[in-house]
């Protein structure tokens, strides 16, 4: 019979358990430690790298030349862990990166701290000069322990081939448990090129690491308590949804107690938009309903998230009247930006099944009346217009075209918030945006990468003409792999969010937020794609229809209204119910 620490590993590994209890690899020859690294990754149930070779990863690309395993070759670092990250959020498993030392490490830096702060699981392999030249400056050295050990849940240095299998078992265990996160592994070259035996991946036991325990019924009891005795309840659901695969626990919940839903950023698709609980997104750009429902709600059910600034807006007009209960794995997150009545360090599966084994039922009818009122004083809305193209109505026919099933993958900016706003989501894992860190560049690797998990499915980039400038050179990798993702750039000939605060607080200064963008149609024949192009509605809706018709990449570029903006605004130092819906408001 299975320990409960062999079923846990396997749950979190992936690990068919027909080959649990062998190694994977074992028809793979082990002679340095480079082979013992691949043979350690199948076992792990590892299926795609994304990298780039160098010096200190020689041995490794080497032992991968015989690996069954796919490589995908970026033509930089940050797209390769940004198509990780994008791989790794479609599917829930870690993505897997690979780099050289020094510059190839420090390039990984931002798609580090952008996984880290959006709890993206992440195995990153790090190459490193030799042993004894380590703290010598040597050729293409840097300290990517010391760099990463702020983004990162836990980082490694493997000084004797002995620890590898040990490491790579506590590595893909940190990555996917309790919060997700990324996990560096830095390999010495002389390491990688030493010589090693075969060994099966051992249980993790990573020292002080410890997930919390399923939460006591006296806490439940509470909190049950709570809720059935609320007159204005509302849930506030983030990612950490998505990351327990609470998905369908909290969509239970939330129907058979009749509690009005809000999401943040990160919490889209978690619940379906076109059911009548939903209320929208909240925040700095959410919708008009969410943010005065929750100003006005007596208990406030926050669920998986971390009450971040973008979400809070001026913290002492936050949700003032309501009763907190913050469910979260991470402990670090409770009572840290805002003070919550009821806490509860568990995962949000337990606290859920538990819920919906004898779920409240407070009396929600009027509350719920009062949300669609909201909703009717100022809906989602923008003036279409005939002649000129606007980006919300670019969103609304990527939505029509697709039926609202597509994986949307965005930058950072006015067309993420779009996106965000007017394309309906779903399912979880359906939308893959930086929230946390707010990464230009990271919108098209990530498309990428979840063209390369799901190879099936319709995924659309939704990018900015400066953001897809970050990462353009990516088109070569996608274009070499077949990968089908559809672009559509959002070209204003502005660095739009920038404009749109320069715009709102500077007294439209643009300085240096105009840029000048290459024609993307010929850049996109360039590289071997398709390219099109569209200035009015009516020509959006046909280049929308031609590119998903198109069986391999496209660009769509779709010329709109430089001084667009988006609304509802909270501008800074603002409380949620005191929004801008109208630039003749500012």
């Amino acid at each position: 019979m299975q320990s409960q620490a062999q079923i846990a590993v396997e749950s979190v590994l992936e690990i068919p358990p027909e080959t649990s209890s062998r190694a994977v690899g074992a028809s793979l020859a082990v002679n340095t430690g480079a082979d013992l690294l691949c043979s350690l990754l199948l076992q792990a149930g590892v299926e795609v790298i994304f990298g780039y070779p160098g010096g200190a990863v020689l041995p490794i690309y080497d032992a991968l030349f015989h690996a069954p395993l796919r490589h995908i070759l970026t033509r930089h670092e940050q797209g390769a862990i940004h198509a990780a990250q994008g791989y790794a959020r479609v599917t829930g498993r870690p993505g897997i990166v690979l780099a050289t030392s020094g510059p190839g490490a420090t390039n990984l830096v931002t798609g580090l701290a952008d996984a880290f702060m959006d709890s993206t699981p992440l195995v990153v392999i790090t190459g490193q000069v030799v042993r004894h030249l380590i703290g010598s400056d040597a050729f293409q050295e840097a300290d990517i322990v010391g760099i990463t050990m702020p983004i990162t849940k836990h980082n490694y240095q493997i000084r004797d081939i002995a620890e590898l299998p040990q490491v790579v078992a506590d590595a893909f265990y940190l990555a996917c448990s309790g919060r997700p996160g990324p996990v560096l592994i830095d390999m010495p070259k002389d390491v990688s090129a030493g010589p090693a035996v075969p060994a099966h991946l051992p249980l993790p036991g990573p020292r002080g690491y410890r997930l919390p325990s399923v939460p006591e019924p006296l806490a439940i009891a509470r909190i049950r308590a709570v809720i059935a005795a609320a007159k204005r309840p509302l849930l506030y659901i983030g990612g950490g949804i998505i990351s327990a695969g609470a998905t369908e626990l909290l969509r239970e919940f939330a129907r058979r107690c009749r509690i009005p839903v809000t999401t943040t950023l990160m919490g889209l698709g978690v619940y379906p938009e076109d059911d009548e609980l939903f209320v929208g997104m909240l925040g700095m750009h959410g919708k008009y309903a969410a943010n005065h429902a929750i100003t006005d709600c007596d208990v406030l059910i926050a669920l998986g998230v971390r009450f971040d600034d973008r979400v809070t807006g001026k913290l002492e007009r936050f949700s003032p009247h309501s009763v907190k209960i913050h469910v979260d794995v991470d402990g670090a997150e409770i009572n840290k930006n805002v003070p919550v009545h009821y806490p509860l360090v568990a995962d949000v599966r337990d606290v859920l099944a538990a819920l919906n084994a004898d779920p409240p039922q407070p009396d929600t009818e009027q509350w719920r009346a009062r949300i669609a009122g909201f909703e009717a004083e100022w809906p989602l809305q923008f003036k279409a217009e005939a002649e000129f193209l606007k980006p919300q109505a670019v969103i609304e026919l990527l939505a029509q075209a697709t039926g609202g099933t597509a994986v949307v993958t965005t930058d950072v900016g006015q067309h993420q918030m779009w996106a965000a706003l007017f394309y309906p989501y779903s399912r979880p894992r359906q939308w893959v945006t930086s929230g946390g860190l707010g990464t230009m560049g990271f919108g098209f690797p990530a498309a990428m990468g979840a063209q390369v998990a799901l190879p099936d499915a319709t995924v659309i980039c939704v990018t900015g003409d400066g953001s897809l400038q970050m990462n353009i050179q990516e088109l070569q990798t996608v274009v070499e792999n077949g990968l089908p993702v559809k672009v559509a750039i959002i070209n204003n000939g502005f660095l739009g969010m920038v404009r749109q605060w320069q715009q709102f607080f500077h007294g439209k200064r643009y300085a240096q937020s105009k840029i000048g963008s290459p024609d993307f149609v010929r850049v996109a024949e360039a590289f071997g794609a398709l390219g099109l192009r569209a200035t009015t509605p009516s020509e959006a809706a046909a280049v929308i229809e031609q590119a998903l018709a198109h069986p391999g990449p496209v660009f769509m570029d779709f010329v709109v209204r430089e001084e667009e903006n988006v609304f509802p605004m909270v501008p800074a130092g603002k409380g949620n119910d005191e929004m801008t819906l109208e630039w003749e408001e500012v």
